[in-house]
């Protein structure tokens, strides 16, 4: 089957598509990894699936290349997607990655990515994953005096200086962002005002002390948003150099990197916050000229590689409303079901693995038995049947790790890498 020359869909298509997305054939079947959608979905066993384009990741993260400068390094927020086919590819793209938790760490060791370019951050590390860290090598967020305590006992048992940097509570939040991880009072990170105090801690009981982690937000649109909270961030760090046990070599700025859900999201600026980093990088070689800059990216890097597919098993209609209702749902897709941080739900992009003559106006349902199990709100697609395909676009971030996949029991999501 020939591809046709026109990829990006209309809004009738995928019901608010705001990027130039998938190509598809003259039948209208989406195209993944270069083959026909409902190929690579018997090839990974059926539906309800998760589908991760490697070549997308790839492309994202070497047009990220080209817009930073290259002192600049780029680490994979792993807490996106932690599928470790896909960790491990991320391992040869990038600079470092970012986990949140002992599994990941584990996933991320297995990946290749050597430890000393592995970090962890997390506001609740048990003593077991501090030892864990530890003893692995990787650089630890520290977020609370607790953990100061912790790892002085885990060096002194292993022989071997805990490797650390200090994560913020900044003073400010990261403006327009869809999750707020900093301003007031946060359980992430040590507020402020009292990073001097930390930083003597450190210093103290002899940890290895490396920089600072500030990462003020997620999910943001705006460059000059991402821009201030960068600038703000490096001004901070300039204040505590005098505190610093010894000259920071590493500062992660964060992320805050967002991807466009819906028509009217205007795309990231990406090379201006590249600009402001460029600035940023030269001034730190006078003023911190030991230290490297780093952001830290999830979706960004992944969200828009991945596709959730599911199969129409029931076509619906009650009092004049038309439902598709899929094998799939909310259990293993909650943040396109709205409920994963939307303020004011939005449908994801969503379309029909085929095109039809005409459209209609429909809801996407899961099996689920409730009324929160809601894929797709009046949404107008191609016209679909018993036996079709669904495509949920956007979703390579946070899908099947971050769902409730034992809700009411129903059967598990495949994911795969293709």
């Amino acid at each position: 089957m020939t591809e046709t020359t026109a990829s990006v869909p209309t809004s009738q298509e995928t019901a608010g598509m705001a990027i130039a997305p998938w190509p598809r054939q003259a039948d209208g079947q989406w195209r993944v990894g270069d083959r026909p959608l409902s190929r690579v979905v018997a090839e990974v066993g059926g539906t309800p699936c998760y589908l991760l384009d490697r070549r997308r990741v790839t492309a994202r993260v070497a047009e990220l290349r080209q817009l930073l400068p290259d002192c600049i390094r780029i680490h994979y927020a792993m807490k996106a997607n932690p599928l470790p086919a896909l960790v491990c590819h991320m391992a040869s793209l990038v600079d470092g990655i970012d986990v949140a938790s002992g599994g990941e760490m584990r996933v991320a060791l297995d990946s290749g990515m050597p430890a000393r370019h592995i970090s962890f951050a997390g506001p609740g590390k048990s003593e077991a994953e501090l030892m864990q860290a530890v003893a692995a090598g990787i650089l630890l967020n520290i977020e609370s005096f607790r953990e100061v305590d912790l790892l002085t006992r885990a060096s002194d048992a292993l022989g071997i200086a805990a490797r650390v940097a200090v994560r913020v509570n900044l003073p400010f939040e990261l403006r327009g962002s869809g999750m707020k991880m900093s301003g007031g009072a946060r359980p992430f990170g040590v507020d402020a005002e009292r990073v001097p105090e930390l930083l003597r801690q450190i210093g103290e009981r002899q940890l290895g002390f490396e920089g600072f982690h500030l990462f003020a937000g997620s999910q943001n649109l705006r460059a000059e948003a991402i821009i201030e909270a960068q600038t703000q961030s490096y001004a901070l760090v300039l204040g505590w150099l005098d505190a610093c046990p010894v000259a920071p070599v590493t500062l992660n700025l964060g992320g805050g990197f967002g991807i466009p859900y819906a028509a009217q999201d205007k795309r990231l600026d990406v090379p201006a916050v590249a600009d402001n980093l460029d600035a940023l990088a030269q001034r730190a070689r006078r003023e911190m000229p030991d230290a490297h800059l780093a952001i830290e990216l999830g979706r960004y890097l992944v969200g828009e590689a991945g596709l959730y597919v599911a199969r129409v098993i029931d076509r619906k209609v009650s009092r004049g409303d038309v439902f598709l209702v899929l094998d799939g749902g909310m259990h293993h897709h909650l943040a396109a079901s709205g409920n994963f941080g939307q303020v004011i739900r939005r449908n994801y992009p969503v379309a029909i693995n085929r095109r039809t003559a005409d459209h209609e106006t429909v809801s996407v349902v899961g099996p689920l038995c409730t009324p929160l199990d809601l894929l797709a709100d009046r949404a107008e697609l191609d016209v679909a049947e018993a036996g079709d395909l669904v495509v949920v676009f956007q979703s390579g971030a946070y899908g099947r790790s971050a769902s409730p996949r034992g809700f009411l029991s129903h059967p598990d999501v495949i994911e795969a890498l293709v």
